[in-house]
């Protein structure tokens, strides 16, 4: 489990065909940045552009981790040596929830649509994006979203786009300021709305 609270940015240096010749899989090779590692294992989780991935290796004050296809496939962001990350490692239970409960299961991409100074305060960014369909109606007005790792409060969801307002520090301690329109990025959705949906469509009485 995450916080979205991004600890630093890293970067992809190396990509490789897994070491266990999994088909069509990667092994990267991550710079970890300022991400304190001295308390990170092999076996270790860390979130990295909001994935949750199993730390393999640590070589040389670098990490590394393998990627399977269907992560490839519902993920965006991890198959570009050089390409800038954010790390977040896994939580602990006494750690402070800054955020929202992010499990590192992408839920699907997203584009974003608008990235410009906000008209209210030119400090300010606003982030718009259009997430896959089905994913609508998870997103809501002030409810929580995280994009590449990062929670977030989506301020306004209208025709099929929802935006955000980024504050500075945001924007200096995450990747975001390299955004363009056009660009891809992973959503996760609030779990709780997946959890409340699931539980109001179960089929039939488990008490009976």
């Amino acid at each position: 489990m995450f916080t979205g609270i991004i600890q630093a940015t890293g970067k992809i240096t190396q990509i490789n065909e897994p070491k266990d010749g999994v088909e069509n899989g990667l092994h990267l090779v991550v710079s970890p940045g300022s991400l304190e590692m001295s308390d990170v294992s092999i076996g270790d989780s860390i979130a990295v552009n909001g994935v949750c991935l199993t730390v393999t290796s640590l070589p040389n004050s670098l990490f590394t981790v393998d990627i399977s296809p269907e992560t490839l496939r519902c993920t965006c962001g991890l198959d570009k040596i050089g390409y800038s990350v954010n790390l977040e490692k896994a939580m602990r239970l006494s750690d402070r929830l800054g955020g929202h409960l992010v499990s590192g299961h992408v839920d699907g991409i997203g584009e974003v649509i608008k990235f410009e100074p906000s008209k209210e305060n030119e400090n300010n960014y606003l982030l718009s994006i259009r997430p896959p369909r089905h994913l609508l109606r998870y997103i809501t007005s002030k409810g929580s979203i995280t994009v590449n790792g990062v929670s977030l409060t989506s301020n306004l969801v209208e025709n099929e786009v929802f935006s955000i307002n980024l504050i500075p520090h945001t924007l200096s301690v995450t990747t975001f300021s390299m955004l363009k329109p056009g660009m891809f990025v992973n959503l996760e959705t609030d779990m709780l709305a997946r959890y409340v949906e699931s539980l109001l469509n179960v089929p039939g009485n488990y008490n009976k």
